[in-house]
């Protein structure tokens, strides 16, 4: 069956996505569902749901590989190769340019102002982005929402997603829809996850590079890309407690800025590794910390997409992705909160917030990149007053 679009219009799709894209994981991949899945019909349901299951399994930045398997489902490895290139690299470009001005002018003083409202703002997007995403998932199935508010709970209490649960939430709704004698013997091990690459640094041919330092970068995100579950915002402590404790490349204000960096530019939030890979040893740096990062999620997408292909409309596999989607979408609400308690701080970021959810409630075809650049202007504004 041919695909109702091209490779090249996806690719165009996610540049577009990744250049504008506000709002972090939670967003963008509920972005990709009213985009590719309802408005254009190019995904079906159960594709998206396969991709977003698959991304909660595997360790890694969740929109990112989410926009993989998206690419993968009807150009296989071309297609995921260039959705997830074309996802990320507006985002890693703008922070490496963000990088050089920090660097330059000696740290962004007028970045707390722009986080300031920009954080308020996307706490708006994320939650109108959770609701519809809950909605559009769980329909009306008691079972799948009781597991919904389970996941949430959870991880507004740890402020952690916790990878386990998303395993017995599949589990679970198995056993509940298709008992056991209907089981494919070759669904489960699809879905568990792949034992870790080896993907230690290798880029660049340049002469007069510090290679051991490159090398030291490349090592260090590639475990965090290997090893982490859970959207872009769980690799934030793992980063903190390599990049600022162990091996003391940035302080602790460089590490907030960085921080700040990715939640203030469109794209996946962990492309901050690029922001600190720059801050750390230049472009290279850059380079290095971006690949590493991103190249695990890459092949624990790809490798077991072919088994969720073939296995993925199996009763028993449909009713484990159905679980699992259920428990990731809890997960994503519960950040919701997790989220809001560090960029909601007064009175005004409130009111930000909710006059974001409002303006999006009513104006339902509103592009995100409006609010985003409102609420930079408000940060400016307000920050100043509100801290004098």
């Amino acid at each position: 069956m041919t695909p109702p679009y091209t490779l090249w219009q996806l690719v165009v799709y996610f540049l577009r996505l990744g250049a504008l894209g506000f709002g972090g994981p939670v967003a963008l991949v509920g972005f990709m569902r009213r985009d590719l899945v309802e408005r254009r019909a190019w995904i079906t349901e159960a594709d998206y749901k396969e991709g977003l299951a698959l991304a909660q399994l595997a360790p890694g930045p969740m929109a990112a590989q989410t926009a993989i398997y998206l690419g993968y489902v009807h150009y296989r490895i071309r297609g995921a190769t260039l959705a997830g290139i074309a996802f990320v690299l507006p985002s890693f470009f703008m922070v490496v340019a963000l990088g050089w001005a920090y660097s330059q002018f000696g740290g962004l003083s007028w970045m707390q102002a722009v986080f300031y409202g920009v954080g308020a703002a996307v706490i708006g997007i994320i939650a109108i982005s959770a609701h519809k995403l809950s909605v559009k998932s769980l329909g009306q199935d008691r079972l799948l929402w009781a597991i919904f508010a389970v996941l949430a709970g959870v991880t507004i209490v740890t402020e952690s997603e916790i990878a386990w649960l998303f395993l017995a939430a599949g589990v679970l709704t198995w056993l509940w829809r298709a008992p056991p004698k209907s089981w494919g013997a070759g669904g489960m091990g699809a879905l568990l996850p792949l034992p870790p690459s080896d993907l230690a640094a290798s880029s660049g041919l340049l002469a007069g590079l510090d290679w051991n330092l490159l090398t030291q970068i490349g090592l260090f995100f590639a475990k965090a890309g290997a090893f982490v579950f859970g959207s872009g915002l769980a690799i934030v402590p793992f980063l903190y407690g390599g990049v600022v404790t162990e091996h003391h490349w940035l302080n602790e204000k460089q590490f907030v800025d960085a921080v700040a960096v990715a939640m203030i530019t469109p794209g996946p939030v962990v492309i901050t590794v690029g922001f600190i890979g720059y801050l750390v040893a230049g472009f290279p740096g850059a380079c290095v910390a971006a690949l590493a990062t991103f190249l695990p999620c890459y092949l624990f997408t790809i490798l077991p997409a072919p088994y969720f292909k073939k296995y993925g409309k199996l009763p028993a596999i449909a009713a484990f992705v159905d679980g699992v989607t259920a428990a990731a979408v809890g997960a994503i609400t519960g950040s919701v909160v997790v989220i809001a308690k560090r960029s909601i701080v007064d009175l005004p970021t409130a009111l930000m917030a909710l006059a974001t959810v409002a303006i999006l409630w009513k104006y339902k075809k509103l592009q995100e990149p409006v609010i985003v650049l409102g609420a930079a202007l408000l940060g400016l504004l307000l920050y100043p007053l509100t801290h004098a």
